[in-house]
């Protein structure tokens, strides 16, 4: 599973996300195309701007989200992930 960002304006619907995998498939090879591509408001940072993939792979199996998370930048955004995935 790959968690994307649009920008402002931009419709991120069914049509984009195949869009996306074909794109891969085509510019990095197509043992790298996603199975899932999920699409975010926003990713969980910490405060100097890493992505914190640790939280994104718990999240995408369905596990709880455990560890360290004071360093993030907005703790909402984990809600927010969580929230979409048990839609």
């Amino acid at each position: 599973m790959r968690f994307v960002t649009v920008k402002t304006g931009v419709d991120p619907s069914g049509e984009l996300r195949e869009e996306l995998r074909a794109h891969v498939a085509t510019h990095i090879g197509a043992i790298a195309k996603p199975d899932e591509v999920r699409f975010a408001e926003a990713l969980p940072k910490t405060r100097s701007g890493k992505i914190m993939r640790r939280l994104l792979k718990e999240i995408a199996s369905g596990a709880k989200v455990t560890g360290d998370t004071t360093t993030l930048e907005d703790l909402s955004v984990l809600a927010r992930l969580a929230e979409s995935e048990e839609a």
